[in-house]
């Protein structure tokens, strides 16, 4: 299961776990042509895919999800991607309903799709034991000011969610892990109104160019499969140095 599943890191994901044989649930929004699109691409390399929509504020909207996973078959692992940022505007100029949506997103709705895939996964809830990947921010040990400081905010919240949960369900089979990108080229930095983000801060990264979603599809991949079996509790940064 992949929440924000059909665009950008989610979209590159779910086309890298069908090819590794996954069949998946895809959670989006509101756009459901992208939604179609990622769905044919995951169906063109084999794998079975079904597109929920919704909006993961709402418990019902989650339950939504993994029901449909349910009726996929057994569901291993759930990748908690869905994120937004909103605007780019320093904190004091900022609205509390941006405040309060973007963190809503970002934390509380991850908080509440990974207490559902504990009780869907762990061994004491009936599960077979499984994998939680919480798609981090290198934002949250920058803080980005003058961008988005709620916002990186939200996402240290989830480090810590993935710390903490991470040991709080190991002996019930389940890993924790977390995935924190740095600067990556998606239209996420559009639809928050600075389309030119991507150009004017790829200096800036050490390794001299910003990420693709297919570089850090990658990274989660493998937090998933057989070869991280000794990690959890940690989040892996994936910024190109930054």
């Amino acid at each position: 299961m992949i929440t924000g599943g059909t665009r950008g890191i989610g979209a590159a994901t779910a086309e890298l776990l069908a090819r590794a044989g996954h069949d998946l649930v895809l959670g989006y929004h509101r756009d459901g042509d992208a939604a179609e699109r990622t769905a044919d691409q995951v169906r063109r390399h084999g794998g079975s895919c079904v597109t929920v929509p919704g909006d993961l504020t709402r418990e019902a909207d989650i339950d939504a999800l993994f029901t449909a996973a349910a009726r996929l078959g057994r569901l291993s692992a759930v990748i908690n991607n869905a994120g937004v940022t909103l605007t780019f505007a320093p904190l004091a100029e900022t609205s509390t309903e941006i405040i309060r949506r973007t963190i809503d997103i970002n934390l509380t709705a991850a908080v509440l799709v990974a207490r559902k895939a504990v009780r869907v996964l762990g061994r004491s809830f009936g599960g077979t034991g499984g994998v939680i990947v919480n798609v981090s921010s290198g934002a949250a040990s920058i803080g980005s000011p003058g961008e988005y400081v709620y916002y990186a905010a939200a996402k240290a919240g989830l480090d810590t969610l993935t710390m903490g949960l991470g040991k709080e369900v190991a002996a019930d089979g389940v890993r924790v892990v977390g995935v924190a990108p740095g600067l990556v080229d998606t239209d996420i930095h559009a639809s928050a109104g600075d389309a030119g983000r991507v150009d004017r801060m790829a200096p800036q990264i050490p390794i001299g160019r910003a990420g693709q979603p297919s570089e850090i599809a990658e990274a989660i991949a493998w937090l998933i499969s057989d070869r991280a079996s000794y990690v959890t509790g940690d989040t892996l940064r994936v910024a190109g140095g930054r």
